[in-house]
Order: structure tokens, then C-alpha cells, then sequence
């Protein structure tokens, strides 16, 4: 067998690698062919490798010819046998080398599990290598991750062996109605004989234990479960806290459970599910689920259907607590005392903050009063929106309070009931509670984006019918504001928006824009007054201290 020497030089192992992979790959296979050209059958060339007749393989694993792929009176000779030794070792170490370990995408490594000491690695289920809640801590149920991975091939042993057992019972079906089969029998005998064995009356060591472990850890562990009740009934209840966190992780993995920004993303409020968007601090195990459910009456907030449905099934609320101000067709505005309603507020002012970005007060309501307008229909009054106003200020000096006198510290519209005048009615509302107070309000700002672009809606609104229904020649802003409780500041701020104010010889005048006026009253006769207050259905007096 004749075949041509051929040098390998340091170029092309580094720059061409799979050049010459390519060449020695066809320089095996003419061997082959001029082997069979030589009457050599496959037996007696496998005969031969395992005799080791064959010529060594180089690194790459491909055999040399007789005279050897390498020119062997090259000076680089041993260099490049060096090189090619080093490759294949590197290559060998690679090989062998075990495997990253990779997770979930989805996995945030900069969360840390909220329990004290806990370094986020092991899962409770046992399937999973790191965990971010309470739910799935080993540390926190006091186990380690390879106990749970053991409790969790024990479960699997069970289900596999149960399905086994369902599998041979060919009429399992059929006798459902019928007598216990023996074997159901004999698994009663058994769990009524694990439950007997229970230690009804707990050893003084063991409660000294317990008081230890609850003194040394408080409410960061979970507390210890042994010798309360059976081992089998300890054993349904640890099966059951594993598929929990289970279903958790899945949601989690889905989009549905966040963790980490503890941003809340959907919550089901009656009938619909609104999209969220903002952060609001709801407590920890509530702000870590992807989506709450509240009850739209009393606004308590829980963590799934079944919870919502057991609630609604037993709340009796209908209606937000405190007086009835306001009624007029289905539409209805209570006012709540923050002191007297203090958990329906601050579940309020949470909800809110789901909706509005500047919102920072939560839980101090008591200073403060809620009128919430509701729709009310067949099943009870529906949550709108809503306004505060601050109450107590009577601390503080008249002089004092005069740039403090807000109608308004925070507005909400909720977002299924937005765009459909809501809004306007809200803030035309808390005018006429300063009209009737007899002061001249404005809003608390910071305002939101929408919440400005509505109060400027509002206030261009009353310029345009007060000055569609002024008659005469001279007008006062301090009459403006005095007939329609709009503060002086944000009227010259509307005007100035709507170029009706000029200054001319030394005065500002202000200027009467027909065309402003003929557009707005087009609009007004085409939305009606379907979504309006009538000053006439309102049933109230200030509350004392204003």
C-alpha cells in the first residue's frame, strides 16, 4: 500500500483543524480501498486490529499509513507531537469533566428565601434545586434538602405502587357502590391501627421541645409536628404541604407566581380580572403570588378560587360600611371614617396603590375620610371609585390650614369602570362637598398622569359653562372660584391653557372664546346628563372640626 506522506504543520492544527480532520478521514478510506484492492476481507482486517497488527492511531483516532502520516524527518517532528498530546489530553479532560449544572431560566439568583439563615438551595417537593418562598423551604418545615429528596422518592413509590394495585382491579369501576374488597379491608385495619398507636398525651421532654424550638426560632420555623397527632396522619399532611408548594412552583415557572419583584399581576374582583400596574405592599405570602382574589364587597384579599368562594358564601357585606351620603338611580356615594372602618380603608388605600404610582399612605387612615361610589345592582353596591380627604386638622393653626385646605388627598377610578365619566363625577362630587362647606378646594399633588389629564378635563369644563351662562361685562377670578369652589391657582392655570387670558394696558383680561364654548356645548348635548351629580340628592353636613 503506497500512499503519500504528508506533513502536518502547527498552522494547520490551530487555523484549519477541520481541513485536516477532513484529509486524514479520506486518507483511511483509500487505505480501505486499496486493502480490498489486496484481497483483504472485513474479517481479517477486525482480526488484525484485535491483534494490534494494525499501525497506532494518532490522537484524532485515525490510523497512519505504513510510512506514517507524518513526514518523519521534519525538524518540527517532535513539536507537533507534543502539540497534538496536549490537544488530546485537553480534549480527554473536557470529556470527563461533569456537567454545569443549569436551572430554570426563570430562576432569579439574586433572591434570597425569606427564612433567617436559609441559603434558597433544595426544594420541599424534592424535584426542584433552589426555592425563593416559604412554601418550598426545607429549612423552614425543619428538614434538609436530602430528606425531602428521600421523603419525595418515598411519595413516588407510593403513587407507583397504588397505581399498580388500581391497574389489577378490573371492576374497580363496577363496585364502587358495592362492599369493600379485601384489600381496602385490610388498609382500614391498618391506618386504625397506626392511629391507635398514638401517644394521645405528649411527654414532658417533648413539650420542653417544643417551647425551646419556639423560643429559639419564633414564627421564622414552622412548629414541630412529631407526636401531635399519628404518623399517618402527619404523613398525609406533610404529602399534602409537598403538592401545595408543587402547584406553586409550577405557577411559578408559568409566569403566574413572581418572585422576587413581589409585584402582584392580575387580581379578580367580582366578575372581572384586572390587569395591575403598580407595586402595592400587601403582606409578604400575599405580594409573592401572581394573582389575589378579593371580595369586592368587604375587600378582603385571599389567595385562591376555593378561599374567594368559601368567603362569598358566608360575607355579608353588600355595601362599604358607613353612611349613605348620596343616591340617585343606581349610582350611590358612602362616606367611611377611617377611624371607625380602619381594616376596610387600609384594604382600600392597597388596592389602590395597585392602581396609582405616587400613593405612599396605606395604613395610617385614621386622620382620614373615604367616599366611595358604588353602581348598585340585583347581588349589591360595586365599587367604582373612591376619594379621600385628610379630617383631623385641627391642630393646626386657621392660618396655617389655609394651604392645607384640600378637597381631595387621593382619587381612584377602577379600571373596568374608567372612560365611561366616572371619573368626572368623583371629582365633581368632591366640589360640592366643598360648596356646601363653603371653602374652595383643589387636589393634593402630587397628581397621576390620568388623574391630571382629568381634573384639566373638569376644570375647562366649569370655565366654559360659567362663562356660557355669564352675562355680564366684567368678571373676577376670585368670583370664579367662589361660585364654582375651584381654587384661584387653577383656574389662571386653565386659562392660561386655553389662551382666554391676555394682559393688556396694564390688565389681565380674560378672554370670552366662542368657538371653545360652541364645541363643548355640541358635546354636552351629546353625552347627556346620565353621568352627572345632582346637587339635590345629596344628604350631608360637614362633620364637626372642618
Amino acid at each position: 500500500m503506497n500512499f503519500s506522506t504528508r506533513r502536518v504543520t502547527r498552522s494547520q492544527q490551530q487555523g484549519e483543524p477541520a481541513a485536516a480532520r477532513k484529509s486524514e478521514i479520506t486518507l483511511r478510506q483509500s487505505g480501505s480501498e486499496a486493502e480490498r484492492h489486496g484481497a483483504v476481507s472485513d474479517r481479517d482486517a477486525k482480526q488484525a486490529v484485535d491483534q494490534d497488527e494494525s499501525p497506532p492511531r494518532t490522537p484524532t483516532g485515525n490510523a497512519h499509513s505504513s510510512e506514517s502520516d507524518i513526514d518523519m524527518s521534519s525538524p518540527n517532528v517532535s513539536h507537533d507531537e507534543s502539540l497534538a498530546k496536549e490537544l488530546s489530553l485537553r480534549e480527554s479532560s473536557l470529556a470527563h469533566r461533569p456537567k454545569r449544572r443549569r436551572f430554570h431560566e426563570s430562576y432569579n439568583f439574586n433572591m434570597k428565601c425569606p427564612t433567617p439563615g436559609c441559603n434558597s438551595l433544595g426544594h420541599l417537593t424534592g424535584k426542584h434545586e433552589r426555592h425563593f418562598s416559604i412554601s418550598g423551604c426545607p429549612l423552614y418545615h425543619n428538614l434538609s434538602a436530602d430528606e425531602c429528596k428521600v421523603k419525595a422518592s418515598t411519595r413516588d413509590k407510593h403513587v407507583e405502587e397504588r397505581t399498580l394495585t388500581h391497574s389489577q382491579d378490573e371492576n374497580r369501576h363496577s363496585t364502587r357502590h358495592q362492599a369493600p374488597v379485601e384489600r381496602q379491608l385490610r388498609y382500614k385495619e391498618k391506618v386504625t391501627e397506626l392511629r391507635r398507636k398514638r401517644n394521645s398525651t405528649p411527654l414532658k421532654e417533648h413539650k420542653e421541645k417544643y417551647v425551646e424550638h419556639r423560643q429559639a426560632h419564633g414564627s421564622t420555623r414552622e412548629p414541630l409536628l412529631e407526636n401531635i397527632t399519628s404518623d399517618y396522619d402527619l404523613e398525609l399532611f406533610r404529602k399534602a404541604q409537598a403538592r401545595a408548594s408543587d402547584d406553586l412552583e409550577k405557577l411559578r415557572l408559568q409566569g403566574q407566581v413572581t418572585e422576587g419583584s413581589n409585584m402582584i399581576k392580575t387580581i379578580v374582583f367580582g366578575r372581572y380580572e384586572v390587569d395591575t400596574w403598580y407595586h402595592s405592599p400587601y403582606p409578604e405570602e400575599y405580594a409573592r403570588l401572581g394573582r389575589l382574589y378579593m371580595c369586592e364587597f368587604c375587600l378582603k384579599y385571599m389567595k385562591s378560587q376555593t378561599i374567594l368562594r368559601r368567603h362569598m358564601a358566608k360575607c355579608v357585606w353588600k355595601h362599604p360600611p358607613g353612611d349613605e351620603i348620596y343616591r340617585k338611580g343606581v349610582i350611590s356615594v358612602f362616606e367611611v371614617d377611617g377611624k371607625k372602618n380602619k381594616i376596610y380603608c387600609q384594604n382600600l388605600c392597597l388596592l389602590a396603590k395597585l392602581f396609582l404610582d405616587h400613593k405612599t399612605l396605606y395604613y395610617d387612615v385614621e386622620p382620614f375620610l373615604f367616599y366611595v361610589m358604588t353602581e348598585a345592582d340585583s347581588t349589591g353596591c360595586h365599587l367604582v371609585g373612591y376619594f379621600s380627604k385628610i379630617f383631623e386638622l385641627l391642630s393646626v393653626p386657621q392660618e396655617k390650614n389655609s394651604f392645607l385646605n384640600y378637597n381631595v388627598s387621593c382619587i381612584l377610578t377602577m379600571p373596568q369602570y374608567m372612560r365611561q365619566g366616572y371619573g368626572k363625577m368623583l371629582i365633581d362630587f368632591s366640589y360640592l362637598l366643598s360648596k356646601v362647606e363653603e371653602k374652595v378646594g383643589s387636589p393634593e399633588r402630587p397628581l397621576s398622569d390620568l388623574g391630571l389629564i382629568s381634573y384639566r378635563s373638569y376644570w375647562k369644563e366649569v370655565l366654559l359653562r360659567y362663562l356660557h351662562d355669564f352675562e355680564g361685562k366684567e368678571i373676577s377670578i376670585k368670583e370664579i372660584s367662589q361660585e364654582t369652589a375651584v381654587n384661584p391657582v387653577d383656574i389662571v392655570s386653565t386659562l392660561q391653557s386655553l389662551q382666554m387670558l391676555k394682559y393688556w394696558k396694564g390688565k389681565h383680561l380674560v378672554l370670552k372664546r366662542q368657538d371653545l364654548i360652541d364645541e363643548w356645548r355640541s358635546k354636552e348635548m351629546k353625552r347627556g346628563s346620565s353621568k352627572t351629580i345632582d346637587p339635590t340628592a345629596l344628604k350631608w353636613s360637614p362633620p364637626k372640626g372642618t
